[in-house]
């Protein structure tokens, strides 16, 4: 009877830490199933496009986000709302120094500095972190969603950008006068979902 005992409560013991492994340590970013989007407001309209992960790791204690960076392609920036000839322009424009010049800074990261989530909602978080872009680092804040389920993490949020913080002015109303139809809204909103995989 005490075998069966000490049986059981091993059993038990290693069922429980095999599932408190799952929800602590790393995640590393699935670049493939992670998705940044943004969109751009224009007098005339607006525009809309994405860029792709390069990489990113995530962490975790107790099933809780507890902190993690990743690094955005910058290279990767494109239009998706034009075609042909628009589409390569603006492609190409975006690239360029008037924007994010992705020859010099082909890369973008955020680092995560401090996390506070709400008890009475497991999924729900404050993120508080370091943005560099273009060489530039800023302090950004944005509320998200996340889920930690076994060895899969799921995050989402959308937060607006202030691109003039990081010293992208083209076409900014602040800087440049008599702009006319040609300004463009110094924020854009930026929407991400992220899929992090527990090796």
């Amino acid at each position: 009877m005490k075998n069966a005992i000490f049986i059981l409560s091993l059993l038990l013991a290693t069922t429980t830490s095999l599932f408190a492994g799952n929800e602590n340590g790393s995640y590393t970013l699935n670049v493939q199933s992670s998705k940044l989007v943004w969109k751009a407001d224009k007098v005339t309209g607006s525009h809309t496009g994405n860029l792709q992960f390069k990489s990113g790791t995530l962490l975790t204690k107790d099933g809780k986000l507890t902190g993690g960076s990743f690094e955005v392609d910058m290279t990767t920036i494109n239009d998706t709302d034009l075609e042909g000839e628009w589409k390569q322009k603006m492609d190409g424009h975006l690239k360029s120094e008037d924007f994010f010049n992705i020859e010099k800074y082909p890369t973008a990261k955020f680092e995560i500095t401090k996390v506070e989530f709400t008890p009475t909602d497991r999924a729900a978080y404050k993120i508080v972190g370091k943005l560099t872009i273009k060489g530039v680092t800023n302090e950004v804040m944005f509320n998200a969603k996340v889920s930690v389920d076994g060895k899969t993490l799921t995050a989402t949020t959308e937060f607006k950008i202030d691109r003039t913080k990081w010293g992208i002015k083209y076409g900014s109303g602040q800087f440049f006068s008599d702009l006319g139809d040609k300004m463009i809204n110094d924020e854009f909103l930026v929407t991400i979902s992220l899929v992090a995989e527990q090796k």
